[in-house]
C-alpha cells in the first residue's frame, strides 16, 4: 500500500490552519476546472498534509458552485490518500446541542443541482456507497475527540440539501421522521467524488444550531450560528493535530475505498479515448492504463 497522506477539507468557519510548519499556499490545476482555492500544504513533524478551505477564504463559494471535482482532483494530484471533511450542520435531534460534533457513518443525497461523477463522459463506473465512509478514520476522529474532551457522537446520518436557502419547517420535519441526525449542504458530492477517487473518507459534522423544527429554532439565520462556528472552529483545529499524530495507527486494511474501481468500471477499453483517459488520469490513472 502506497504511503499515507492526509488532507483536510474545511467547511463553514474552518478557513486556515493554525500552529503548522511550513506553511505553503499552492496553486493547482485539474481537468476539472479551479479549486475552490490554493491548497495550503503544510506540516506538523514528520506528517505532511493539504488542506483546502470548501468556500475559499472569506467564504466566498455557496455550496451549490462548489467545484467538488476540482478540490478531489487537486487532493489526488498531491498524493492524498486519505480526507477529513469537516462541516458545519444543523441539528435533527433534541439532544445534538449546538457544539457537538458528530462522526458521521450514513448520508442522504438531496442535492439536485451537482455534478455527482469524474464519470459522465464516455467511461462509465459505479462504485459502492452502502459504507460511504472509512471506519478506521473515523476511529480515529473519536479518539481524537475523546481525548480532548469534546462532546461528540459516534455514528449518524447527514442529510444533505441543496441550499443556499435553510429548510422549510415542513422539510426538517421531513428530515426528522427518516432519522437522519444533521443536515447540511456539503457533504455530497464530495463523499461520493472521493470514492470514485479510491481516496478513503470521513465526515465530522459540526453542529451550530437546531433546524427551524425546534420551537427555540423556528427561523435560522446566520447570526444565530456564527458563535457556535468559531468555537467550534478551534475545536476541529485541535482535533485534526490529534488526527494528524495518530492517523496511521488505525488499520484501512479492508476499507471500501481501497482499489473500489478495479470492479467499477462497466465500459469496454476498445471504447476509452486517450483524451478521456488523460483527463481522468488523476483519479483512474491507476486502472485505465493497465494493459
Amino acid at each position: 500500500m502506497k504511503k499515507r497522506k492526509l488532507g483536510i477539507i474545511g467547511g463553514s468557519g474552518l478557513y486556515k490552519m493554525e500552529g503548522f510548519e511550513k506553511t505553503k499556499w499552492k496553486r493547482i490545476n485539474t481537468p476539472w476546472g479551479k479549486p475552490s482555492d490554493e491548497i495550503l500544504q503544510a506540516s506538523i513533524g514528520k506528517e505532511e498534509i493539504c488542506f483546502i478551505p470548501r468556500h475559499s477564504r472569506g467564504h466566498k463559494i455557496s455550496p451549490t458552485n462548489i467545484n467538488f471535482r476540482a478540490n478531489i482532483d487537486a487532493m489526488k494530484q498531491l498524493g492524498v490518500t486519505d480526507i477529513i471533511s469537516v462541516s458545519a450542520v444543523g441539528s435533527l435531534k433534541e439532544k445534538l446541542k449546538p457544539g457537538k460534533f458528530v462522526i458521521v457513518d450514513q448520508f442522504i443525497d438531496r442535492t439536485f443541482s451537482r455534478v455527482k461523477t469524474f464519470f459522465d463522459e464516455e467511461i462509465v463506473a459505479h462504485v459502492s456507497m452502502a459504507k460511504p465512509t472509512s471506519s478506521g478514520l473515523s476511529n480515529c476522529c473519536q479518539a481524537a475527540l475523546k481525548k480532548l474532551n469534546i462532546s461528540h457522537q459516534v455514528g449518524g446520518t447527514y442529510v444533505v440539501m441543496e441550499g443556499p436557502q435553510f429548510s422549510t419547517l415542513a422539510e426538517s420535519n421531513l428530515y426528522r421522521s427518516w432519522g437522519a441526525d444533521v443536515i447540511g449542504m456539503t457533504n455530497m458530492p464530495e463523499a461520493k467524488l472521493a470514492r470514485e477517487a479510491e481516496i478513503r473518507y470521513s465526515t465530522v459534522a459540526m453542529v451550530t444550531d437546531y433546524d427551524c423544527w425546534h420551537p427555540d429554532h423556528d427561523e435560522v439565520d446566520v447570526s444565530m450560528v456564527v458563535q457556535t462556528l468559531m468555537k467550534n472552529a478551534a475545536n476541529a483545529q485541535n482535533m485534526i493535530k490529534e488526527i494528524i499524530k495518530t492517523f496511521k495507527n488505525y488499520s484501512i486494511e479492508k476499507d471500501p475505498a481501497n482499489d473500489c474501481l478495479d470492479v467499477a468500471i462497466i465500459t469496454d477499453s476498445k471504447l476509452r479515448t486517450k483524451k478521456t483517459i488523460k483527463k481522468l488520469k488523476n483519479i483512474a490513472g491507476r486502472v485505465l492504463n493497465k494493459k
